[in-house]
């Protein structure tokens, strides 16, 4: 999904400004800010992005999505159910809002140009109180059938990011119990727990306008269990995460207008 370019890059490689090109809307203008890329894993591929949202993006995103949020569901044969492993609120953020289209833009470009915006589902937010989690789970769906290319197809790639995260907040991190830590992982504990046990993987830390990207889908095109991954409780504080999915094919009006989970 990524430009390869970024697999043999070292710890990080900065994305130049000046490549972006702006999109203006009345007074606001599109100028997407010179994040930094950490590869993380080659296979399967998963990358941590620096200040891939800016403080006024996560601001304003945070004012969108105010007295929108409920109970979140779970995606399960094509339907959307709620579920007592999924205890958090969420909300969908409309595309036709110039902000929200920048950061689509963002997400899209970040992949390639093979990937354009109709590709995306709509941003999602959701909150997390004290004690509320997401238990372990793939974004890719188990069979063609819960995801047929007439409606986008399948969940290729996810970013999750972080917009908003109480002061006094702990817990909450982002879990990968599959993943192992790379060689150099004292580099990695700015963003990742490395007082986690060995046994239970990854855990990337919630840090404002930071995301963590990867790949759902293997070469051959089938779902790929080690992205397995959960948002664990939040034991104080709150946070907001951001869910941007990728989808193989564009989405159908049905799919952009309803958030597709």
């Amino acid at each position: 999904m990524v430009a390869a370019a970024l697999l043999s890059t070292g710890l990080s490689q900065e994305v130049e400004q000046q490549q972006q090109q702006p999109l203006t809307s009345d007074d606001y203008a599109c100028v997407h800010p010179p994040y930094k890329v950490h590869l993380f894993s080659k296979s399967p591929l998963v990358i941590y992005i620096t200040d891939f949202l800016t403080p006024s993006e996560r601001a304003h995103m945070l004012n969108l999505a105010k007295d929108t949020f409920q109970h979140s569901s779970v995606t399960s044969n094509s339907s959307a159910a709620l579920h007592n492993i999924r205890t958090s609120s969420s909300t969908t953020l409309p595309p036709s809002d110039p902000v929200i289209s920048c950061i689509e833009s963002r997400a899209a470009s970040f992949q390639g140009a093979h990937t354009p915006p109709s590709h995306l589902e709509p941003i999602q937010l959701v909150r997390y109180a004290a004690g509320e989690h997401y238990h372990f789970h793939t974004d890719w769906f188990p069979s063609a059938d819960h995801a047929p290319l007439a409606h986008g197809g399948q969940r290729v790639s996810s970013f999750f990011g972080y917009v908003g995260v109480g002061a006094d907040t702990t817990g909450g991190g982002t879990n990968f119990p599959v993943l192992d830590v790379p060689d150099d992982d004292e580099a990695w504990c700015e963003f990742v727990d490395c007082d986690e046990e060995y046994e239970r993987g990854v855990t990337f830390k919630p840090v404002e306008g930071n995301v963590v990207y990867w790949d759902n889908v293997g070469s051959d095109g089938e779902g790929d269990h080690r992205t397995l991954h959960a948002g664990l409780p939040v034991t104080a504080g709150w946070k907001v995460g951001m869910n941007i999915w990728t989808r193989e094919g564009p989405l159908g009006e049905e799919i952009k207008g309803s958030g597709g989970r």
